[in-house]
């Protein structure tokens, strides 16, 4: 049953957590850079909290769509929660107003890619299981 929860919920929480002011305060927390690199060309590259939680929600994507590929009943629960996960993330998207932002935009996405994914390599590995004589 732990199985079928969608990951695809953490980053939605994490985000909520900084909604509540948790990773720190100010106008924008996604936009507090964690660290800076100074690369060979001279450039600087910045790492933010935003560009963070885009990386787990991407994470969690891929571990996702590697769970999408069982064949099982559990999976037909896995994408209905998911499913419920992007209705979550486009609610709060078009009624929270700290949720207005290319952050939350960008995992609300990951989410859907998530849902339209999983359907699509669940039926596509179904179709696979079936044999005609």
């Amino acid at each position: 049953m732990i199985g079928s929860i969608p990951l695809i919920v953490v980053p939605f929480v994490l985000y909520n957590m900084g909604l509540v002011g948790l990773f720190g305060g100010g106008a924008d927390p996604w936009a507090q850079v964690l660290f800076s690199i100074r690369m060979m060309s001279g450039g600087t590259w910045s790492m933010t909290l935003g560009d963070l939680m885009v990386l787990i929600g991407l994470f969690f994507l891929f571990i996702e769509i590697m769970k999408s590929t069982r064949t099982s009943n559990a999976s037909v629960i896995d994408h209905l929660l998911s499913t419920f996960v992007f209705v979550a993330f486009l609610v709060e998207f078009m009624l929270v107003p700290g949720a207005a932002h290319s952050v939350f935009f960008t995992l609300m996405m990951i989410a859907l890619v998530d849902v339209l994914a999983g359907f699509s390599v669940s039926i596509r590995s179904a179709g696979r299981d079936v044999n005609f004589r």
